[in-house]
């Protein structure tokens, strides 16, 4: 390739904010819960390169047409790339995620059952040069001039109204936004940086603690594993409370080290506690084939231990991106915290809101 930005080049990145930032300098976006993905295309060569930096186009070879379409023969093209659940209900992101496999079979077979999406919302390069050096503005007007949008490629909804910010953010949830991401009209594209802002959606749930793990360090409990119990009384692994500062791991394991002791006696999870040397079922035990050769194993405590966390979304029976430890509840007890405490968006189609704007 002989583009003005030679691949692959590090994504513009945003820090996390408590609310949608008030101004007049602000050009907000919908977050989308899918993989980044940076596009380069010059003539017949298109490649995809992911936040990390790693190629994407041989999981994803159905996009490659789309793309092609869509987009100008040189250009640099920053975006998301997702999977709408067929039904309606937003994004599959669990879809997206099995789409990263090493057979070729499985990614063709796939690439035809659940076919992604290409969200394209900033314009890096063109045939007359880079736009990393351009305001946000004039890289959004080159964009909704460049992109002919089609079934599978979108320009993503974009607005300097705060309010409507707002709604997107309350209303679509369901669809698949993650979040509100705040851009300076003024900025230019800074590789690598977290120079925009984002918003993301928190609630929170009280959890059974079924056990813990020891940081990585080797000093102190670096994760609280949390339970739900489902309709049929059943515990359900939902994730992990982690992200504790190194005294507070200390503390956590003088306070939970007392409570290992006959853990196991009635404890739902004791078959994967003692057999940790067998895969986990994915529900109960949290093992899934993205962790699979992962040491699952914990330190079982005796059940009675309520926390309140705090969490983005739900996604299948499992809590989406990390989990916050806010607080113990001792008014709470484990059998009382169920998914029905949950609160959970109600589904939007994502071609509902992809032509909202």
């Amino acid at each position: 390739m002989d583009l003005p930005i030679e691949p692959p080049i590090e994504p513009m990145l945003a820090k996390l904010a408590r609310s949608i930032p008030a101004g007049d300098n602000w050009l907000f976006e919908p977050k989308w819960d899918g993989f980044r993905c940076i596009v380069f295309r010059d003539g017949d060569e298109v490649e995809l390169f992911s936040r990390k930096l790693r190629p994407l186009a041989r999981y994803f070879p159905e996009l490659i047409g789309p793309l092609s379409a869509a987009l100008p023969r040189r250009c640099v093209v920053d975006g998301e790339i997702v999977v709408a659940d067929p039904t309606g209900n937003g994004l599959d992101f669990d879809a997206l995620l099995q789409r990263i496999h090493p057979a070729d079979s499985r990614v063709k077979r796939l690439a035809v059952e659940t076919p992604a999406a290409f969200v394209a919302f900033d314009l890096l390069a063109t045939d007359d040069g880079s736009l990393l050096d351009a305001p946000m503005t004039t890289r959004r007007d080159a964009l909704v001039e460049t992109i002919v949008e089609n079934e599978a490629v979108h320009l993503t909804p974009a607005t300097t109204d705060r309010a409507v910010a707002e709604d997107w953010f309350h209303r679509f949830e369901g669809a698949g936004l993650d979040g509100i991401v705040a851009k300076p009209l003024d900025g230019v594209y800074q590789p690598g940086k977290r120079s925009l802002t984002k918003v993301k959606h928190q609630r929170t749930a009280d959890c059974a603690v079924a056990g813990y793990r020891i940081h990585k360090d080797g000093n102190g409990v670096g994760s609280l594993l949390l339970g739900l119990f489902d309709s049929n009384g059943d515990m359900q692994s939902v994730g992990v409370a982690a992200s504790f500062s190194v005294k507070r791991r200390a503390e956590l394991l003088a306070e939970l080290e007392p409570r290992t002791h006959d853990a196991l006696e009635g404890h739902p999870w004791r078959s994967w506690a003692e057999h940790t040397d067998v895969d986990a079922d994915a529900a109960t035990a949290g093992g899934s084939r993205w962790n699979a050769g992962k040491d699952l194993s914990f330190t079982p405590i005796m059940m009675g231990l309520v926390a309140e966390v705090s969490f983005g979304q739900l996604e299948g029976r499992r809590f989406r991106h990390g989990v916050g430890f806010l607080r113990w509840r001792p008014d709470r007890t484990p059998e009382s915290c169920t998914y029905d405490q949950l609160d959970v968006a109600e589904p939007v189609s994502f071609q509902d809101f992809v032509t909202t704007a």
